[in-house]
């Protein structure tokens, strides 16, 4: 069976039109989205209508979260003050923009999917806001696929893609008992992996094409897929809408921010 997972819409309609017709050609069985249909892009209504009418099974992204249960529900921080700032505008806008038959929907989205030994999140089994970074300790990403009860774990959250493979993960775990010994025991994990499906609407990974994945269950092997798209279409929408341009500046680029004040002390207030 052949997987199609896509993550990080953003409201960029042209993004996931484009990413649609690419997994239309490679004939996929089933479409799994990771969440974030809201946030930055201009088209919020039109993406999560679309979804809605492919019935496409969706997680609750930290977007769609925070446009549901108000800003007080993210607890990511920004890079910088002026990042911050177009953040609460994005999110402003978008809790304005969107029809209340979205939020509702937005609303209804469960945290986890599963199929079989697979688990789709958005950003962790534990939160919608924890980042899976490919540079992650290698310990700790096992404890989260371990945690999901899976062989695979699907994520998104972070815009870029990886394909990252646990192999051999050995667990250590000494038992003190009053009046005994102490024991040891060792437990072997078998290969796990952690997939990230990257971003539709707007890729961080240096270009601006729209990224998914494609997954075969039988063969388990895994295609990083890279699409492009007029995404200058999705550009000029973004600044008549009145978002920030450099939102816009940033997608043309597939940037993650235009600048890092790598203020160590600033935490969002979110």
């Amino acid at each position: 069976m052949k997987l199609a997972v896509i993550s990080c819409i953003h409201g960029n309609y042209e993004a996931l039109n484009a990413v649609l017709s690419d997994i239309d050609t490679h004939k996929a069985d089933q479409i799994y989205c990771l969440g974030d249909l809201v946030g930055y892009g201009p088209h919020p209504n039109a993406v999560v209508e679309l979804v809605r009418s492919l019935d496409i099974p969706t997680c609750q992204g930290c977007w769609d979260e925070d446009i549901v249960e108000g800003l007080n529900a993210c607890d990511c921080s920004y890079p910088s003050q002026l990042a911050e700032k177009r953040g609460h505008l994005a999110h402003e806008w978008t809790n304005q923009a969107i029809h209340p038959e979205v939020r509702e929907y937005l609303a209804s989205l469960p945290m986890t999917l599963r199929q079989d030994n697979l688990c789709f999140v958005h950003g962790s089994p534990n939160s919608q806001h924890e980042y899976l970074l490919p540079t992650m300790d290698g310990f700790a990403a096992l404890e989260r696929v371990l945690t999901a009860e899976a062989d695979v774990l699907f994520c998104g959250h972070t815009h870029i893609p990886y394909l990252r493979e646990l192999e051999n993960g050995t667990l250590s775990v000494k038992v003190h008992q009053p009046g005994q010994d102490e024991t040891q025991h060792q437990f072997t994990a078998p290969l796990k992996r952690i997939i990230n499906a990257g971003s539709v609407g707007e890729p961080r990974h240096g270009r601006p094409n729209a990224t998914y994945v494609l997954y075969d269950t039988d063969s388990t092997q895994v295609t990083l897929r890279e699409v492009p798209y007029d995404y200058q279409k999705t550009c000029a929408a973004i600044i008549e809408q009145g978002l920030p341009p450099i939102f816009a500046w940033r997608l043309a680029r597939g940037m993650e921010f235009a600048e890092r004040a790598e203020d160590a002390g600033h935490v969002c207030e979110r």
